[in-house]
């Protein structure tokens, strides 16, 4: 199971390490992880694609494993735009036109991010509960109790007792959060430890922390992808086939991804995973691989 080989992209600011399984020739696909996961979310469901034909390429995302930044004067954004920015360039860089894109999560953002400003370079979306473009006008507006509690995290990196907690205390709170986020996977905390490495990447808690600030309105973002910010905050519509995926026992709350619907335009359609956590690839990846080949055969 896994992945095949490695390689390296570079791009105008990244190297980004990526893992690839299947033919050369094959129809490409971007599998996309999140925070605080890494590309071993797709070991099994890569394989059930490449059998079927695809080339599927798994990149760590910027400051994850081995995935790194070119010049030491870049910021380490973490912002929605930083995120989409990367994964066209890692197409470019590895001369891919189109491709079936498929994440949750940040990886999840960077898909929808992608698909709705560059929707030529997107052959199909899956995406991980929803439209995953941020509003940032409305990040402060406050939401249910109960729902505000699990963000605990997101308060806690907006302090500096938080960059340091998770400078200092990375593999146990990001563990914590696999666990919590998936509360019917009783194998979570053993397959954590796989993933533990990637999130010792020197540039892992500067970008987590602009992210979670950014976010927020807390934290300026990289001037170079102002005109991208502007443009996802005028929410724009994706247009791609997509397949929406909402996890019917996620931990980390919030509304249903159906009150989403009005953001896809083109052909859609909506898959629920009752017993699935904040992580579906890895958690269900025989569903999560069958999402992505749907679109894959519908592809001519």
């Amino acid at each position: 199971m896994g992945f095949s080989s490695a390689g390296r992209a570079r791009t105008s600011t990244l190297d980004i390490a990526y893992e690839q399984a299947g033919p050369a020739g094959g129809p490409p696909v971007i599998l996309l992880h999140g925070f605080p996961y890494d590309v071993r979310s797709f070991d099994e469901a890569a394989p059930r694609l490449a059998a079927r034909g695809a080339l599927v390429l798994a990149p760590y995302l910027r400051g994850f494993g081995a995935t790194t930044f070119r010049e030491e004067s870049t910021m380490r954004s973490g912002q929605q735009a930083a995120l989409g920015h990367d994964l066209v360039e890692f197409m470019d860089a590895l001369e891919i036109g189109s491709a079936v894109l498929a994440g949750y999560d940040w990886g999840g953002r960077a898909a929808c991010v992608t698909a709705a400003l560059h929707p030529e370079r997107v052959t199909g979306l899956v995406t991980v509960d929803g439209y995953n473009i941020q509003d940032i006008a409305a990040a402060n507006d406050p939401t249910r109790p109960d729902w505000e509690q699990a963000f605990w995290y997101q308060f806690y990196f907006h302090s500096e007792r938080g960059r340091r907690g998770l400078d200092r205390n990375r593999e146990e709170l990001c563990s914590l959060l696999w666990r919590s986020w998936s509360p019917k996977w009783e194998g979570a905390g053993a397959a954590f430890a796989a993933s533990a490495a990637s999130l010792h990447n020197p540039d892992f808690v500067d970008v987590v922390i602009h992210s979670y600030r950014h976010r927020y309105g807390l934290a300026e973002g990289d001037p170079r992808y102002q005109r991208t910010e502007d443009l996802l905050a005028k929410q724009p519509p994706i247009t791609v086939p997509a397949v929406l995926l909402e996890t019917g026992a996620d931990g980390l709350p919030g509304p249903s991804p159906a009150g989403d619907r009005a953001f896809f335009t083109g052909p859609y359609e909506h898959r629920l995973l009752r017993d699935v956590g904040h992580n579906p690839p890895q958690e269900a990846p025989r569903e999560f691989a069958d999402a992505v080949e749907a679109l894959l055969s519908a592809t001519p």
